[in-house]
């Protein structure tokens, strides 16, 4: 699965995008999140406050009790404000 971070989000992390071989025990966006904050300090730090991250599967924006279990992409992106 291809996971791309966006903004700060990418800032705080690190990378853009990587690449992961995801474990079948996870199912949702939120057991990625939880996958992904074990991965160390940096991403603790980026998923710390959910409610300032977005997300979209598959380049459709949805929420984090969405299945990815065939997800080809999962995005991680700050809310857009217009302007």
């Amino acid at each position: 699965m291809t996971i791309l971070y966006f903004a700060w989000l990418r800032q705080k992390i690190g990378v853009g995008e990587e690449t992961m071989i995801v474990p079948d025990e996870v199912k949702t966006v939120a057991d990625l999140i939880q996958l992904l904050q074990r991965r160390g300090p940096h991403y603790r730090e980026a998923f710390a406050d959910l409610a300032r991250v977005r997300v979209a599967v598959d380049q459709e924006h949805t929420d984090f009790d969405t299945p990815i279990t065939t997800a080809a992409e999962v995005a991680f992106f700050p809310p857009v404000t217009g302007g």
